[in-house]
């Protein structure tokens, strides 16, 4: 093996052997090969093995929907996030039934992801549930289907979305070419080959940083919040007036003052070692389960009733457990039910504005519903376990706290752009148009029943 190829990482060389052996096939169909038909050749089997290598499709039969040049410059989008977002502009035929077509096409490319179909003029889209959780899909999707639009501005809106919202990383398999398959993929593929495999370890190498970059400028972004929590809650321990030998102290405050100390050296060990920005939800998590524990202790000192488990105060979580909901609208907004402590419950309803939590932005101090998504791996640690989906429409976290880093499970599931062949929940996946599904008044989007 020459030594540039020696050098490679063993993904890329074995991608160059495939690459290899494609293009001696190729040039043996090429010189041997009869007349072209009318349609080159289609079914799940040429658009998978087209997804493997580029993550837009278009079916030479559905190409007036999306040309050439607008496949590629949706193709360089999603590549340039590093996201594994698939997209396929199909022909409504009998290849592509639409009950299976989803089920069919994640069997065939293999790699969990986010799969986008337009499917002549339907649009709808599944995801492996750790890469995009079925609240995010369905509502990203019904957001889009609602706005209309040819199928351009569709696919361009949602994966302008799902490349913010997706977990995981492109799959290794692409290389950044055309969109689409044919002699013009392999002949790009031949020429790595030729070059002895080091323009594609330079691409490799490029969007490796690129995806590094943003992830460390969002972790820098968080870590900023996330160690203001740590510290407040540190004080609100070196306040309590809590010894557990004092007179009077049970068991059962103990237990709540152990919860309380576990969970602040849980939160700072869990911060040290956080990498990526969705580590930081863990962090999150451990402050509530903390600040709940000290609730719980001052009501069993004081013999008031026990706190109900609630969600932690909306406008800023470091107020504790929220003690009722209330009506509340962002600026410009509709307004919704929202959980709130007891001193912002009182300030709405004098129609005072309650002491929300701001953030650092590119333009000041913002609240963090309106400071972008870096900040939902923050809000999935208060308010993870199906928050209102539509609490902050219309607003910039907006969808993204049902997002990934919000409602999917944590540990479940290949991470995204993972090779899994068939073995994925198909429950993700399941169904494909059926009645009463998000398209003409639908659910918006249907995932669950595999509507259309």
């Amino acid at each position: 093996m020459p030594a540039t190829t020696r050098a490679l990482p063993r993904p890329l060389q074995t991608l160059i052997t495939v690459l290899a052996a494609a293009l001696i096939a190729l040039a043996g169909t090429v010189l041997f090969a009869p007349a072209p038909a009318a349609h080159a050749a289609t079914g799940i089997d040429t658009v998978a093995e087209a997804l493997r290598k580029s993550p837009v499709y278009v079916d030479p039969r559905a190409s007036a929907q999306l040309p050439p040049a607008e496949a590629e410059a949706l193709a360089k989008k999603i590549e340039d996030a590093g996201k594994p977002v698939f997209v396929a502009v199909l022909p409504e035929s009998a290849e592509f039934p639409k009950a299976t077509v989803f089920q069919d096409l994640r069997t065939k490319v293999g790699i969990a992801g986010v799969y986008a179909i337009r499917l002549g003029d339907a649009f709808n889209a599944h995801a492996d549930s750790k890469v995009m959780s079925r609240n995010a899909v369905r509502n990203l999707v019904g957001t889009v289907q609602r706005s209309g639009g040819d199928t351009t501005a569709m696919l361009n809106s949602f994966v302008d979305q799902a490349d913010r919202q997706a977990r995981g990383r492109a799959p290794a398999s692409w290389g950044g070419g055309e969109p689409g398959v044919g002699a013009t993929g392999l002949i790009t593929g031949g020429a790595i080959v030729v070059a002895g495999g080091a323009g594609a370890y330079a691409l490799y190498r490029r969007n490796k940083r690129k995806r590094e970059e943003r992830e460390q400028a969002e972790l820098d972004a968080l870590r900023v919040v996330v160690d203001e929590d740590i510290t407040a809650f540190g004080e609100e321990l070196d306040r309590l007036d809590f010894h557990p030998s004092e007179p009077g102290a049970d068991d059962a405050m103990r237990r709540d003052y152990e919860e309380a100390l576990d969970a602040y050296e849980e939160a700072k060990s869990k911060m040290a070692a956080v990498n990526h920005p969705q580590d930081v939800t863990a962090v999150t998590e451990a402050l509530d389960k903390g600040r709940f524990a000290l609730a719980t202790l001052a009501a069993r000192r004081t013999g008031a009733p026990l706190p109900e488990r609630r969600l932690p105060c909306f406008f800023d979580p470091r107020h504790g457990p929220s003690v009722q909901d209330v009506q509340w609208a962002p600026p410009g907004g509709a307004p919704r039910t929202v959980p709130a402590c007891a001193a912002d419950a009182a300030r709405v309803a004098d129609g005072e504005e309650p002491l929300s939590r701001t953030v650092q932005t590119a333009d000041g101090r913002q609240p963090y519903w309106n400071a972008g998504p870096a900040y939902a791996p923050w809000a999935g640690g208060y308010f993870g376990g199906g928050l209102l989906p539509g609490l902050l429409v219309g607003t910039a976290l907006g969808g993204l706290l049902s997002g990934p880093a919000y409602a999917a499970p944590a540990d479940t599931g290949p991470d995204g752009g993972d090779w899994t062949g068939s073995d994925y929940n198909p429950d993700d996946y399941g169904g494909g148009w059926g009645d009463g599904g998000g398209f003409g008044g639908g659910d918006g989007g249907g995932f669950g029943g595999g509507d259309w």
